[in-house]
């Protein structure tokens, strides 16, 4: 298998298969692909399925397979940002937000990461529950904005605003931490918590979380009287 990423601020990825290749994806991601690419769906049993839905993911995968022949398939980002391809395998496992998994190849495995603390989950911006990303293989994930990489030492932080955490290794942990002084929390424009991620790892940030943009464009929605 080998892919190119394309297309700069609305990207693709389009992924080249050798005669019976597979690569998984969400349900709907397919964007365009060559005429000899079978597609098998499938949703994993009931206890899988549920997992799926709380977890962000559709309910249902595809498998698509190159036949008779090498093949092509694209999966286009749904909103303006990057696609990044990330190689995992044992121990460089990943966490990263609900709404990134766009594709893999067989061999990766997606399940639900729970913070471990509660205050972490409610207030720390992706919510209590996020994607963890392991096995073996490669997994595309879409970044809201452009990317920005962080590497963490062991026990050092970085503070960030809620919603701009993409992607961090397995090996970082998460909490959250109250903004200083009532003036500040209140009358600061930052909200009431920002997120502490510690290292060891890599930690990646999106510059343009989609949560950010609505919120700037409802500004300009006119409302119904």
């Amino acid at each position: 298998m080998r892919y190119e990423i394309k297309g700069d601020n609305l990207p693709v990825v389009e992924v080249y298969l050798e005669s019976g290749e597979s690569i998984n994806c969400e349900g709907g991601a397919m964007s365009w692909m060559s005429s000899n690419m079978r597609m098998q769906t499938q949703g994993g049993g009931i206890g899988k399925m549920f997992s799926k839905a709380i977890s962000g993911e559709a309910m249902f995968s595809n498998t698509y397979t190159a036949e008779g022949g090498a093949g092509n398939i694209a999966f286009a980002s749904s909103f303006p940002g990057n696609i990044i391809a990330v190689e995992v395998g044992p121990g460089r496992e990943i966490v990263c937000q609900k709404s990134a998994y766009l594709a893999s190849t067989p061999g990766v495995n997606l399940s639900i990461f729970f913070q471990k603390k509660l205050g972490s989950g409610f207030f720390g911006g992706e919510g209590f529950i996020m994607q963890k990303i392991s096995g073996s293989g490669i997994v595309f994930l879409e970044i809201d904005g452009s990317v920005v990489n962080k590497e963490l030492a062991a026990g050092e932080q970085i503070i960030v605003d809620t919603g701009y955490l993409a992607m961090m290794d397995a090996t970082c942990t998460m909490d959250v931490k109250t903004v200083g002084g009532v003036k500040n929390a209140l009358l600061g424009g930052e909200g009431l918590f920002n997120t502490v991620i510690s290292g060891p790892g890599r930690v990646s940030l999106q510059t343009m979380p989609t949560y950010q943009v609505a919120s700037v464009i409802a500004r300009f929605i006119p409302t119904k009287n």
